[in-house]
Parts: structure tokens; sequence; C-alpha cells
């Protein structure tokens, strides 16, 4: 899964991915910040902030200004941009016991997006999970048998939509809706003619949510390619994996073939395709 030091990304990842980021993520607006603005630190700054709200819960102005060292001037400017960037919220705070008069203070609060953007130990947990159906289910290959169609269960029910999106165009754009379908997901997916004397298609994924744990459970991988070969009616063969320390999920799809036959690829054509996945052969 990709990730971008210094900063937020902006519209953070959904609550499905399961990443362990030690660092939180800026995105489209802070990397068309100026290059004056980087070097004096304002990222990390910024940065100080989210994780002191992160620590002590909604604060003013004031309370991070204390905390931090800075002036409320400046803690204001870098709220605006966490606010932008949907990091923060401002909320009205909450007073217990007699009211005093005036307006209550102003207080910043983390969004769920701020929140997920932090460490959050989401990979230690599906890992976990993942052993536990393996153990419950006797170890061994049995064990196996249940992880795998665990990762066939969850991926069904993704493989209604991009069946949707698939069926939508004509069979030789088959592969590029489904890399629509998976960018739409988190995948950063696209299309591409392979290189090579084979006359086919590439169908790279340049993210992947379940990258750390799918290098302990390689039927995460292989469910995924199995619903590939599904949806595109033909045998799809799993090049390289981000799991498996590659830097893109690379899926070769032949073209003679790409999206020519129906979206139910028969179960011959299923278990060859795969075969590698998740496991890359080189």
């Amino acid at each position: 899964m990709e990730a971008t030091r210094g900063g937020f990304r902006h519209r953070l990842s959904p609550p499905g991915y399961l990443r362990n980021n030690g660092v939180v993520k800026y995105g489209e607006r802070m990397s068309e910040a100026p290059q004056g603005e980087l070097a004096t630190g304002e990222r990390s700054t910024r940065n100080r902030v989210a994780r002191s709200i992160l620590d002590h819960g909604p604060s003013t102005v004031t309370d991070l200004a204390k905390r931090l060292g800075l002036t409320q001037a400046a803690v204001r400017r870098h709220l605006d941009t966490l606010v932008a960037d949907a990091v923060v919220e401002p909320r009205e705070q909450r007073v217990y016991g007699a009211r005093t008069r005036g307006r209550p203070a102003k207080v910043f609060a983390l969004t769920d997006c701020g929140r997920d953007a932090f460490d959050q130990s989401y990979d230690a947990l599906a890992a976990d999970a993942m052993r536990w159906i393996a153990q419950a289910a006797g170890g061994g290959e049995r064990g196996e048998a249940a992880v795998t169609a665990f990762a066939r269960a969850r991926l069904a029910a993704q493989a209604e939509t991009y069946r949707e999106a698939v069926e939508a165009v004509a069979p030789a754009d088959r592969t590029e809706a489904l890399a629509k379908a998976l960018t739409a997901d988190g995948y950063a997916a696209t299309a591409k003619s392979a290189p090579g004397p084979h006359s086919g298609e590439q169908l790279c994924q340049h993210h992947c949510p379940v990258a750390h744990v799918a290098e302990q459970f390689p039927q995460l991988c292989e469910a995924e390619t199995e619903v590939f070969s599904r949806l595109l009616g033909t045998h799809v063969q799993r090049l390289a994996t981000i799991a498996h320390g590659d830097g893109v999920c690379t899926t070769f799809i032949p073209r003679s073939t790409s999206g020519a036959a129906s979206t139910g690829a028969t179960q011959t054509e299923t278990s060859v395709s795969a075969s590698t996945a998740g496991r890359n052969p080189a």
C-alpha cells in the first residue's frame, strides 16, 4: 500500500484498508505546496498539531499553542489546512456543569478519516483473525482450505460490483472497465497493452489495501485472481504482486480471448489462472 511520508493524504483511505501506517498522509493539496513551505517544515508541524489532537482529544487553539510552543496565529493557519483536508473539524466545546457567560470556545477534533490516518494496527488485527480461522478449522490443509474459503467469500461481494462494470461495456473494453472499478475501490489500477511478443493486456494495481496481510496469506491474492478470470471470461496469469515485494500487482490477460468469452469462466480456467497468484513465479 502506498504511503506518502510527511503528511496527510487528501480523502484518506477508507476504513477497510488494512495498512499499519506509522505516519500520516497528505495528498493533492499538499503535493502542490511551494518549496519554501516544505523547507520550513510546514508539513511536520501540521502533523504535530494533528497528533496533539489525537493524544489529548478535542482541543482549542489556545490548548494547542501551549502544548506545541506555537503562536495562536500559526496554529490557526495549520488548522485551516487540516480542516480543508477533512482531517480535523471544528466543534462547539462541551460544557459540563454550570455554563459561564459567552459563547463556548471552539475546539478542533479529528474526523474519522483523520483518525484512520494514524496507526490503528489493522494489519495485526486482520492477520490474527486469519490465523484464528486456520487454527479453528484444525490447522494444516484444513486450515488452509478455511482461509481460502474466507478469501473467496470476501471477494464475492466486491465481484458483483465489478461484474456490473465489466458487463456494461464491449468485450474489448472489459479490462479497462475492470481497472476503473478497481480504482474506485482504492486499488489505483490501470490497463495497458502488454509488452513483448505475446498479444494481451496487463492489468496493473499500483496500490493494495491488504498487501501486508497477503504477505502471510497469499490466498487473498489467489482469490482475487480467480475473480479476474471469471469476470473477464478467460484464464489470466498473475505476474507480480505487491505482497511478494514487487512494486505493482500485475496480471496478464491474453488479448486473443480477453473478454471474448462469457464472463462466467469455467472452473478449469479459474484454477489455471490462480496457480501462481500471490506467489510470484519470477
